[in-house]
């Protein structure tokens, strides 16, 4: 059996593993489009406040280490551009030498992950304006950390806001927390994530809830985050944590069903309308456990 696998991250890395373990007979490619696989994408926040002090702790695997621990073929900067349903393969872009070819598939696992969402406001390709989603954003945040900043805004107050906002802290960052809904942690009722609050407050980082941001203006030596309510935070750095959206394009392209938000749609074996295409991941629809809705 012939098996490709669309990203090496956290879903594809993982499940490229099992199969392996599986079938040793197997024949697994998986196509990444960055330079990195199997990296440990929920410590990035923790090597920039330097809990985690060895930047090869967050990358679990090489594509030559895990070559020779599963003989997987991991094709780092090879980005696969388009999937052909009916003939089951798909067209592979080497992101070194600009190099275009087709490779077939017996079974095709889709896991292309998801993005920050891109907030369209004034300003927002200031330098110093980062989201911190993979280990190039990370590299990029600790440069400027090392650098000297003083004040720091975190628009967003979920996983990846809040961890990002205690270790800026930790760094002896004045840190704002800019949260458009009446808590942080959305995910979690207002009465819990007021536990989260006072611990914030303890810490000294300051929470805006109900806050809009509106945009951002360079002053020179900082940024000022502008506000719906027409107040302003001025900033050495600003991280962008408002969300995440599906990468699910190219499954769209292919003509696999998409739910009402983009994600791509799978039974409870992942399978997606196409029998011989699974996806796992963020990349996909699932059913929450407790409302039993998509």
């Amino acid at each position: 059996m012939k098996v490709i696998i669309v990203g090496g991250v956290a879903g594809g890395a993982t499940a490229a593993a099992r199969i392996r373990r599986l079938d040793e007979h197997a024949e697994i490619t998986v196509y990444e489009r960055s330079g990195y696989i199997s990296y440990a994408n929920c410590g990035l926040p923790y090597y920039i406040g330097d809990v985690i002090t060895d930047p090869e702790e967050l990358t679990l695997q090489t594509p030559e280490s895990f070559f020779k621990r599963f003989r997987i073929n991991m094709k780092i900067h090879h980005e696969v551009i388009s999937i052909h349903p009916e003939r089951k393969t798909v067209s592979v872009k080497n992101l070194e030498n600009g190099e275009i070819f087709e490779e077939n598939y017996d079974k095709l696992l889709l896991a292309t992950g998801s993005r920050p969402i891109d907030l369209p406001l004034p300003g927002i390709d200031d330098s110093r304006i980062h989201t911190l989603w993979t280990i190039p954003d990370m590299d990029a945040v600790k440069k400027l950390v090392g650098e000297g900043v003083k004040k720091a805004v975190v628009v967003g107050g979920g996983f990846i806001g809040l961890e990002t906002a205690e270790n800026l802290h930790a760094c002896g960052i004045e840190v704002t927390i800019v949260q458009h809904s009446t808590h942080v942690m959305p995910i979690f009722d207002r009465e819990m994530a007021y536990f989260i609050h006072s611990e914030l407050a303890m810490s000294g980082i300051d929470v805006l809830l109900n806050s809009e941001v509106t945009g951002f203006t360079s002053t020179g030596e900082a940024v000022t985050v502008n506000l719906k309510d027409g107040a302003g935070l001025s900033a050495d750095l600003v991280i962008i944590s408002a969300g995440v959206k599906p990468n699910s394009e190219l499954a769209g392209d292919a003509g696999l069903l998409l739910g009402a938000r983009g994600h791509i749609q799978v039974n409870k074996f992942l399978q997606t309308s196409d029998e011989n295409i699974y996806a796992a991941g963020d990349a996909i629809e699932f059913t929450d456990p407790i409302t039993g809705t998509p």
